[in-house]
């Protein structure tokens, strides 16, 4: 596989949620008080403290509650930890760095020490950047770090320069956020909080209704179940 593809299953890898027991019990022990100050277990502590940036920012706090009231960091990062597989677990890393890379290129500055207004921007500017922008991403850390004319021996300087450096910041930094949004979604929609009071929940359905207005049925709102 080439560092292309590699790049574009970032968010296959790590971004499927695998649910089982150990994935429930996660979701279980994080959905306790807002956590304003803890130590990650997988991430370093300034990526663990991006990633929360990131997802208040994606899933903030409104008439329902957000990323952080619901402890999706911490959950993402032990869910990493304990279920994902060690390649998953490389490219997740790999693409949290990349992130801290490019938001120091953007801002000149260290992610620890970036505003909400800061992060905001640079989310939209990956978030938001067209499929033609995204792809233009991996392709340019494709054809920097895996040129096809270069002789054996500079493509072995290419290699070594690669696993010096990480892979390309915009490529890195687009793919995680991408992937940490599917995830945090996937994490606040299967919360217990917002499945039983944000969504429409009937812990015994009864009759079967194969079709019907959504507002009539639930109010308008999603079934949780």
């Amino acid at each position: 596989m080439n560092r292309r593809q590699a790049l574009k299953n970032i968010g296959l890898g790590a971004g499927v949620m695998v649910v089982g027991p150990t994935t429930l019990g996660l979701l279980q022990s994080c959905k306790n008080e807002r956590n304003y100050e803890w130590e990650p277990t997988f991430l370093s502590a300034a990526n663990g403290f991006a990633l929360t940036r990131i997802l208040d920012v994606i899933l903030p706090t409104t008439d329902t509650p957000g990323a952080g009231d619901l402890n999706i960091a911490q959950f993402l990062d032990s869910y990493i930890n304990e279920v994902a597989s060690e390649e998953s677990q490389k490219e997740f890393s790999e693409s949290a760095d990349a992130f801290s890379r490019a938001f120091e290129d953007m801002f000149d500055k260290g992610t620890g020490e970036g505003s909400e207004e800061e992060y905001e921007q640079i989310i939209a500017k990956y978030l938001r950047a067209t499929p033609e922008e995204s792809e233009g991403y991996t392709r340019r850390n494709t054809e920097t770090q895996d040129p096809q004319d270069k002789d054996p021996e500079q493509k072995a300087d290419a290699d070594t320069n690669l696993e010096n450096s990480g892979i390309d910041a915009d490529a890195g930094a687009d793919s995680y956020l991408r992937n940490v949004r599917e995830m945090g979604i996937w994490t606040w929609k299967t919360s217990e909080e917002v499945g039983e009071n944000v969504l429409y929940y009937d812990p015994i359905p009864g009759e079967y209704i194969s079709c019907g207005p959504v507002e009539e049925l639930s109010g308008g709102k999603a079934m949780s179940l």
